[in-house]
């Protein structure tokens, strides 16, 4: 369950990131309340996975790694925005950063 409630926190966030790049600067108004709604969403979400009792370390790492990494590729495919070789390793390297920090976490 506390897995689930994290990846509907990484996917509302992703959403609402996506929505500000869509906005295009809020010049296109009706996204103010999609992207409002979706932070708040993606926060409250974010609690109730710590509520749940994932650690801090490892809800944030994951949580904020994943979104950079899926805005990334998405923003790639939707708005054309460079995705270079190095930015994949550097999504690689993030991606395995918190998965060490959470592996570290399990041992205790």
């Amino acid at each position: 369950m506390t897995w689930l409630v994290l990846a509907l926190a990484i996917g509302v966030e992703v959403f609402a990131t996506l929505g500000l790049r869509a906005s295009d600067g809020f010049r296109k108004r009706a996204w103010i309340v999609p992207v409002a709604a979706g932070y708040l969403a993606s926060f409250y979400l974010l609690w109730l996975t710590l509520a749940l009792g994932m650690p801090v370390g490892v809800a944030y790492g994951v949580w904020t790694a994943c979104g950079v990494a899926l805005v990334a590729v998405i923003a790639r495919y939707v708005f054309g925005d460079p995705l270079t070789v190095t930015m994949l390793i550097g999504i690689g390297l993030v991606i395995a950063g918190v998965l060490t920090i959470e592996l570290a976490g399990a041992g205790h």
